[in-house]
């Protein structure tokens, strides 16, 4: 039998490598001293061979969008916003050293320094540009008019978001470019429409805790200045003047949107119209929470935000649907390029698709991938490598830098990243099989389809891992069973019956095609409901640092561009990171940045919460980033909580005493008995216990404390000095402790009692 045919640059692997150089030829014989000078030298030979061939010829330019980013991820980091001519200025003159010294051996280093800097630089001017006020304190009853720009319809209410004419308010004079507001059900003004209200704004949404995701950043790059809800009703007036093309172009395909809703929900309801809905306009409203939850659990939430998945399904419908056509005809398909035909068909209905599910900035980059690879086919280029996807992450880094912070972005450039290299080196070993009947039997009853669908979601869960648990705090077990399960059905009947509808649409034919979707897409919520009721379904993993998820990146970004077995050194950076990742040790204490929430772990090592608001999102995401599986009206979260008017107090795990004081007559014994107290106001010197009062949440956001001998170690979301475009640092900054020590060793819950309080709801 013949031996399979490897590609080259096939090696064993890491076993195959260790058995080659170990153990040393002479050690047996000439025992271990033997060994020394000869086994080194024959192991950096292999080094040295294997990253000449790493550098060799068309191996440098998927390393370029993996150092601009580093560069993008730099500028992100930064406590202060760079100078912009200095941040060009050097990013031009490394591009120009980087071009002379080409010929050179060096040449290598300095184009991956050139294109950080290039990325640094980029991200600057992207913030240049796109710089509006931030709003930094809340605002009551402000008058606001304005264009409706956007509209999402939500399950429980209604979003809008406003560019804003005019604003009036009388305890500021500050004024937005655009606000986000929501609104009652069923009263949000149509696209493209001028309009008056009241409305009580709030500053962006910053981290609820350190390391937590910035919304504040996101609404930045989207323009927004300010969230908040409108008060009373909304007018709908005559426009002082014309609302520009962009307006009407948002207006036209709102109401597309619109009109295919409105044919969806006449033959389907519930969470299969909205299902459909999310999946051909983008537009992610009133599914239910179960349904929702039920989707993420079990790893099949991709499916609701519109991805490179969706792209490559609609691209590929339609390319293959073409060149079928165009076949039928023998005059065109022997003398014209009938498949590159297809390729500009299926790339102008991808861009439609685009514009329909509203260009947000994901899609962008999944059309801008999709397009990569269709303009590859029409100039005879091979479409899935490494090359394609370097092209295609630089082109959404240079248009959208924001973007690589997003785990959107993480997520879907690790996933194909994952499958461009399993196509590359993995799938020609998996068919360069002999001719057998056992294969041939496989191949004619779909094995191989099977072995690729399983592959491929296997692959692509496990490079998203890492980005799931930083960012959501779980992964799925079962993700690939129910990817495997699920997204056959979507792909050869949701997505295809969807595309047929919104042809049909014109001509009145669409209804029995929307009914075959709702067929396809009950299937789906099926597949959803069976797998998250599995045991173990939801991976729940406590929160870790940023240091971990960067060197995992590493790891992936080895395992995947590398070719030579020195890639397999990225599986030993892989577990490095997760090493570190299981050695982050929990927070003591959580502290919400407006000081009306505090989370304090007690002895049975879980959060006991204190707060003294309704608000359940911070609540929520503290739980999920402590792998705690209460939801926020959990019961349990109160005990061991004492309340009263005056404030709450509750005791840490080494029994010593956590208040929040609401009032100043509270301070008085709270100083005294707790070892750290949490005021609305400035204590009075004399408080002997550490404190954190209101001006310093209010600089520095929520916080974060572990505790320290006697004292706390403080963490927070942003320092004092820090000083950012979406997060402006405040007029009266300071310099705060990062380790809080109490004046006097307060007593402990054994020996004492709390503070007068009385025991009630920690609402």
């Amino acid at each position: 039998m013949a031996e399979p045919v490897r590609p080259p640059g096939w090696r064993r692997g890491i076993v195959g490598v260790m058995a080659d150089v170990w153990p040393p030829r002479g050690a047996l014989a000439g025992g271990w001293p033997a060994i020394g000078a000869g086994a080194w030298s024959s192991f950096a030979a292999r080094l040295q061979g294997w990253a000449r061939e790493e550098a060799g010829a068309g191996r440098l330019l998927p390393w370029v969008p993996v150092a601009f980013g580093a560069g993008i991820a730099l500028y992100f980091a930064a406590d202060h916003e760079p100078v912009l001519w200095v941040s060009a200025a050097l990013a031009l003159v490394l591009g120009a050293v980087a071009v002379l010294m080409r010929r050179h051996a060096l040449f290598p280093v300095v184009v991956m320094i050139a294109a950080a800097a290039s990325g640094f630089a980029v991200a600057t001017v992207k913030t240049a540009r796109v710089a509006h006020p931030v709003l930094a304190r809340p605002l009551y009853s402000v008058a606001l008019s304005g264009f409706v720009e956007a509209r999402d319809i939500r399950e429980r209410s209604d979003r809008i978001v406003l560019r804003v004419s005019s604003m009036e308010s009388q305890r500021s004079s500050v004024s937005l470019a655009r606000v986000r507001l929501a609104v009652r059900k069923g009263t949000a003004p149509d696209v493209g429409s001028f309009v008056q209200m009241k409305a009580r704004l709030l500053p962006p949404l910053a981290p609820v805790r350190p390391g937590s995701y910035d919304f504040a950043r996101d609404m930045f790059f989207q323009g927004i200045g300010a969230s908040g809800f409108v008060m009373g009703s909304i007018a709908t007036v005559t426009p002082p003047q014309q609302g520009g093309f962009g307006l009407r172009y948002a207006a036209v395909m709102q109401g597309l949107r619109d009109t295919i809703d409105a044919r969806i929900r006449a033959r389907l309801d519930g969470d299969e119209r909205a299902i459909a809905t999310a999946l051909l306009t983008g537009r992610r409203d009133a599914i239910t929470p179960d349904v929702n939850d039920a989707m993420f659990v079990s790893g099949l939430g991709h499916v609701l935000s519109i991805s490179g998945y969706h792209m490559a399904v609609v691209a590929g419908v339609v390319f293959f649907a073409v060149r079928a056509l165009l076949a039928l005809i023998p005059g065109l398909t022997v003398s014209h390029p009938i498949k590159k035909w297809a390729a500009a068909a299926a790339l102008a209905a991808a861009a439609f698709y685009l514009l329909l599910s509203g260009a947000e900035v994901a899609t962008q980059r999944s059309f801008f991938m999709t397009a990569v690879v269709l303009i590859a086919v029409m100039v005879d280029r091979r479409a899935v490598t490494f090359r394609t996807l370097a092209v295609a992450a630089m082109i959404v880094l240079v248009a959208a830098p924001e973007a690589l912070v997003h785990p959107s972005f993480q997520m879907s450039f690790a996933a194909t990243l994952g499958l461009v290299a399993l196509v590359q080196f993995g799938l020609p070993r998996l068919f360069a099989t002999p001719d057998s009947s056992t294969a041939q039997r496989m191949a004619l009853w779909g094995g191989r389809e099977l072995a690729m669908l399983l592959l491929a979601s296997l692959i692509a869960g496990l490079a998203t891992t890492p980005y799931a648990a930083f960012h959501f705090h779980r992964v799925t077990p079962y993700g690939v069973l129910a990817n495997l399960a699920a997204m056959p059905v979507v792909s050869v009947l949701v997505m295809p019956a969807g595309l047929l509808g919104l042809l049909a649409a014109p001509f009145g034919l669409d209804g029995p095609w929307w009914t075959l979707m709702g067929l396809g897409i009950d299937w789906m919520i099926a597949v959803t409901r069976w797998v998250a009721a599995l045991p173990g379904a939801v991976g729940r993993i406590p929160a870790f640092g940023i240091g971990p998820l960067i060197l995992a990146s590493l790891g992936l970004i080895l395992i995947g561009l590398l070719r030579t077995p020195l890639r397999w050194s990225g599986a030993v950076v892989l577990t490095a990171a997760t090493l570190w990742a299981a050695a982050t040790p929990r927070p003591d204490i959580l502290i919400s940045g407006d000081g009306r929430g505090v989370a304090v772990r007690g002895g049975d090592g879980r959060l006991h919460v204190m707060r003294t608001g309704k608000d359940v999102f911070v609540t929520r995401e503290w739980l999920a980033a402590d792998a705690d599986a209460r939801l926020p009206a959990d019961a349990s979260l109160g005990d061991g909580v004492s309340c009263d008017e005056a404030g709450c107090v509750v005791a840490m795990s080494d029994g010593r005493f956590v208040a929040m004081a609401l009032r100043a007559d509270a301070l008085g014994d709270d100083c005294v008995r707790a070892a750290l107290v949490v005021a609305a106001r400035a204590a009075p010197p004399s408080c002997a216990a550490a404190v954190i009062d209101r001006r310093r949440l209010q600089q520095q956001g929520a916080l974060m404390l572990t505790r320290q001998g006697h004292g706390f170690a403080v963490a927070p979301v942003r320092a004092a000095s820090t000083d950012r475009p979406w997060w402006p640092a405040p007029q009266d900054a300071g310099e705060f402790e990062a380790t809080l020590t109490p004046r006097a060793a307060p007593p402990r819950s054994q020996d004492a009692t709390p503070p007068e309080t009385e025991q009630g709801e920690e609402d």
